[in-house]
């Protein structure tokens, strides 16, 4: 049962930075869903390098609950995905489609860039080369 609290309250920290954050960018946001963006990447940059920096067998090995905190409960809550879906269905909506083709390509590249500059970045001080160590860990974060 302790599994699920760190992962609630990873989640609700994140969706409390969330929208901290999505306050600050409330003006650079009002044409194009940057904050959206922003924080997906930052979201996936973390997932990257906690993932590879915390792996188990580790030197920096946390545990288990610490892990899914982060990255199910955490990322989980930080990250827009649906916000993202939302905003693009909106731009698709209003017949803007470039900037709708833009928010597809600008979030998935530069979400994966940052996926793997984090792992990148924690591998350079742990030799762990991957990010998940379990299917919890890959598919519900």
């Amino acid at each position: 049962m302790s599994t699920y609290l760190w992962i609630t309250l990873g989640s609700a920290l994140g969706g409390v930075l969330r929208y901290a954050l999505t306050r600050l960018t409330l003006d650079s946001s009002t044409n194009f869903p940057w904050g959206t963006i922003l924080i997906n990447v930052i979201g996936c940059f973390v997932m990257g390098f906690f993932g590879t920096f915390t792996f188990p067998g580790s030197r920096f090995e946390v545990p288990e609950n610490i892990r899914l905190f982060v990255m199910v409960g955490l990322c989980g809550g930080f990250t827009t995905f649906s916000s993202f879906s939302l905003q693009t269905f909106d731009l698709l909506r209003t017949g803007e489609w470039s900037r709708a083709l833009a928010n597809v390509v600008l979030s998935v590249l530069l979400c994966l860039g940052a996926v793997a500059l984090g792992h990148i970045v924690a591998h350079h001080s742990n030799a762990i080369f991957a990010v998940a160590s379990n299917q919890e860990e890959e598919y519900t974060g």
